[in-house]
């Protein structure tokens, strides 16, 4: 007889789930501390009066959670969980990822889609000075209200063909990052599951680890998330919001298309997901299929911001919200921001409202499309994905170069770019041995050229240097 008996009268849904969720909660609990071998199949099959097949599924599951690890001939044990994100950077570490959070001086940067400088720094000067001008007080003090003109300005920037959010609807925020971290803080509470693509902008899954929540992920392909997949990640881990981006994702550059849209529509209806839409690259298309926001208007949140299409360092963003949830959403975002600085909200507004981050926009894009074409050119005979539109390509990695010696290479030539690792969530996924290649920053067009000849030529030439890179 084994020595940890579950209890399946617990939970709902299939027991085999039952089963996984009872082996978490008492994981969780200590009843299951690290290094515990869970029962043989067999025998806990025999005790709780279930079949081997059950058992297997739950264990198969628990494993898809990170919660356990099994080998064969050695059993099924209970692993550690990773490490708090409280605790991580006290000896220097980083919360996650791959990216350096402070690169070294002198690279050539081309691992940031911010917006290309195409001289917004005379609109931006013009515009805080007519601030400064004109609200002195309320620069000097803290936001304490929400002028119209932001909720006006919110709905003006996040309206996409024939939706335009009602006012109301509408949460200015510090940035599109701040906006979908508020989201996810309003409406989940610590433990609940959030679930992302399997490659993703993994800095909102990392911040979501932060307070708390926990991270699933769902398989995409060409086409973005794949409805099955999410089907079966819904009604065996239930998670409460998916995070997607679903035009001009990042990194694959997925579109996706509007019966696939429909279908995740339905299956979060059927389980009662919430959706989080970033629409924040989405901003640099022309037009896109329709938006989650007009096909669930009940349960998606639709969020954009200045940061790709107008200029970074503003900071500005806005969240538009089903009807009922503006100022849960607004709550949350002061409570994990401090609060919403008045000079950068009223400097977006006002770029909005003047028509001036529009030009700007028209501006960026075509910037973005002049560099797309030197990196589609200098990449030509190469295997990779790309949009006109696109700020960054999505290379794939010829033998021998694997995604993060490649990126170490890159670094030692003096050029930063993203290994695939730093979109992953969580430690499983596919390996698909690609890079992403940004290419907004460097200020000119011949800095542009040199970075990508230079992350070229490491193609080209890959044996003679890559054994210092292993």
């Amino acid at each position: 007889m084994t020595s940890w008996l579950p209890n399946l009268q617990r939970g709902a849904g299939p027991l085999y789930v039952r089963l996984a969720d009872q082996i978490e909660r008492d994981i969780e609990n200590g009843t299951l501390p690290p290094g515990t071998k869970l029962p043989p199949q067999r025998n806990l099959a025999y005790d709780v009066g279930v079949t081997i097949g059950t058992v297997s599924r739950a264990y198969a599951l628990v494993r898809q959670r990170g919660l356990v690890s099994g080998e064969v001939g050695r059993g099924t044990y209970v692993i550690e969980r990773i490490r708090s994100s409280r605790s991580a950077g006290a000896n220097g570490e980083p919360f996650g990822g791959t990216r350096a959070s402070v690169p070294e001086p002198g690279k050539t940067r081309m691992d940031s889609t911010a917006a290309p400088n195409v001289g917004q720094a005379d609109a931006l000067t013009r515009v805080t000075e007519r601030i400064a001008r004109d609200h002195p007080a309320d620069i000097a003090s803290y936001t304490r209200s929400l002028p119209a003109r932001w909720l006006d300005a919110g709905s003006q920037w996040l309206a996409r063909g024939d939706w335009t959010p009602h006012p109301d609807s509408i949460v200015p925020t510090l940035g599109g990052h701040a906006g979908i971290l508020a989201t996810i803080a309003a409406m989940t509470v610590p433990g609940d599951r959030i679930a992302f693509e399997e490659f993703t902008y993994s800095h909102i899954a990392r911040s979501a680890t932060v307070i708390g929540r926990r991270l699933l992920s769902v398989a995409i392909d060409e086409e973005g998330m794949v409805p099955e997949d999410f089907e079966r990640v819904c009604a065996q881990q239930h998670p409460r919001m998916v995070f997607l981006v679903p035009s001009l994702h990042n990194p694959t550059l997925a579109i996706m298309p509007e019966t696939r849209r429909r279908a995740i529509v339905e299956i979060a209806r059927v389980h009662n997901v919430w959706l989080i839409e970033d629409n924040i690259y989405g901003a640099l298309l022309d037009s896109t299929p329709p938006l989650f926001a007009t096909l669930a208007p009940e349960r998606t949140f639709h969020v954009g911001s200045l940061s790709k299409s107008v200029a970074a360092g503003v900071r500005g963003g806005w969240v538009a919200t089903p009807p009922p949830y503006a100022s849960r959403v607004l709550t949350a975002h002061k409570m994990i921001t401090g609060g919403i600085p008045f000079l950068l909200a009223e400097l977006a507004a006002q770029l909005v409202l003047s028509g001036e981050a529009f030009d700007i926009h028209d501006r960026v894009r075509a910037e973005i499309g002049a560099r797309q074409a030197i990196a589609a050119s200098l990449f030509a005979s190469r295997d990779f994905t790309s949009h006109p539109n696109a700020p960054f390509l999505w290379l794939k990695l010829p033998e021998p170069w694997l995604s993060s010696t490649y990126k170490q290479a890159a670094m030692e030539e003096g050029v930063l770019i993203d290994d695939e690792d730093e979109f992953k969530v969580g430690r499983a996924g596919a390996t698909l041995h690609r890079a992403r290649i940004a290419f907004t920053v460097p200020e000119s067009h011949d800095s542009v050229t040199r970075g990508l000849t230079t992350l070229r030529s490491l193609l080209d030439n890959p044996i003679s240097g890559f054994d210092n890179y292993g």
